[in-house]
């Protein structure tokens, strides 16, 4: 029997490289695409002897060309944390645009099923909490974060216009905080920025005066919610996340105890637009797609931070590189 081929854009970036592992397990062909301006080729190396996976070093704003049949593509090519949107606003704009128009376009030549990363950014600093699905965000589309939030609530659109329109076959999964290995130190997120400082015995730096919440989701999970949804027949956005919610400053408390370090924490102001709540609501989730998270807090800290114990002293005490000037246009 033919295998099934899947095409995952952004594939070396954090969550794009479990899934490539996951569709390998499961034994799919996996077409793996990515411009490495902010993936890892480190992430999918392991998969190259593989001969159900190839990869292409490819922008997905220019162009997409795959030889072949396609049955799935996955979107998850973007920038996804503020140090790197912010500092390629444009490429963020152009890959949740362009980038998803190229593979929308795709998918109906080779009339393939789409599922796109969508975040829980496009609620924005949401006035409804826990975020619904049937809530339309609270967003400052000229703020520093518009260039990651509107890209993404632009892709959605774009991505239901495609499916009325035209009948092609979509799905949209709402990621909220997302953790496990793979994670970049310096992405600016907050669970690698803390665990980094504490590996660097740097004091611990919150953001605002610790009381915004987050909700902190388990890699493992989250590929298998996206799995599940990918193969649904449900075509509305749904939120993938864990709705255990936890303060910012619980949360350096818990980090400084899983670390067994004696830093300290330091406040500084919080970023224009930073969302001060974010708990999602999984009723959907559940009742659709029979999912819930099942790795706890607790036990996906201590393996996140075995990861990060096991980094050279190189990645843990220097930025990393990334090629941003050849894209900065």
């Amino acid at each position: 029997m033919e295998k099934k081929r899947v095409l995952i854009t952004g594939a070396a970036g954090f969550l794009g490289s479990h899934l490539c592992d996951r569709f390998i397990k499961d034994g799919f062909h996996v077409i793996a695409m990515d411009n490495l301006i902010t993936g890892r080729l480190s992430n999918i190396e392991h998969l190259f002897p593989n001969e159900n996976f190839e990869f292409y070093h490819q922008d997905v704003s220019q162009f997409i060309h795959v030889p072949g049949k396609l049955d799935y593509i996955l979107h998850f090519a973007s920038p996804a944390s503020p140090i790197d949107y912010l500092k390629i606003p444009i490429q963020t704009l152009k890959v949740g645009s362009l980038g998803i128009h190229n593979c929308l376009g795709l998918a109906r030549v080779k009339n393939a099923r789409v599922l796109i990363a969508s975040t829980s950014e496009v609620y924005g600093d949401p006035e409804v909490h826990p975020q619904t699905e049937e809530y339309w965000g609270n967003v400052n589309p000229i703020g520093p974060r518009g260039v990651y939030d509107e890209a993404k609530r632009f892709q959605e659109a774009m991505t239901m216009a495609y499916h009325t329109y035209h009948g092609l076959e979509t799905r949209i999964v709402r990621i909220f905080n997302t953790y496990g290995p793979r994670m970049r130190l310096n992405d600016g997120r907050v669970l690698p920025a803390f665990i980094g400082q504490s590996l660097r015995g740097e004091d611990l730096t919150v953001f605002g005066d610790g009381s915004q919440t987050r909700a902190f989701c388990y890699v493992d999970d989250l590929i298998e919610g996206i799995v599940r949804l990918l193969f649904s027949d449900y075509s509305d956005p749904v939120n993938i996340g864990n709705p255990d919610e936890i303060t910012i400053g619980e949360f350096a408390e818990e980090i400084i105890k899983l670390t067994g370090t004696s830093q300290k924490v330091i406040y500084k102001d919080l970023p224009v637009n930073d969302p001060k709540q974010r708990q999602p609501d999984i009723t959907k989730a559940k009742e659709i797609l029979d999912w819930s998270p099942k790795v706890s807090r607790e036990e996906g800290l201590k393996l996140t931070y075995e990861y990060f114990k096991s980094l050279s002293e190189e990645e843990l005490h220097h930025k990393e590189h990334n090629n941003f000037d050849a894209y900065i246009k």
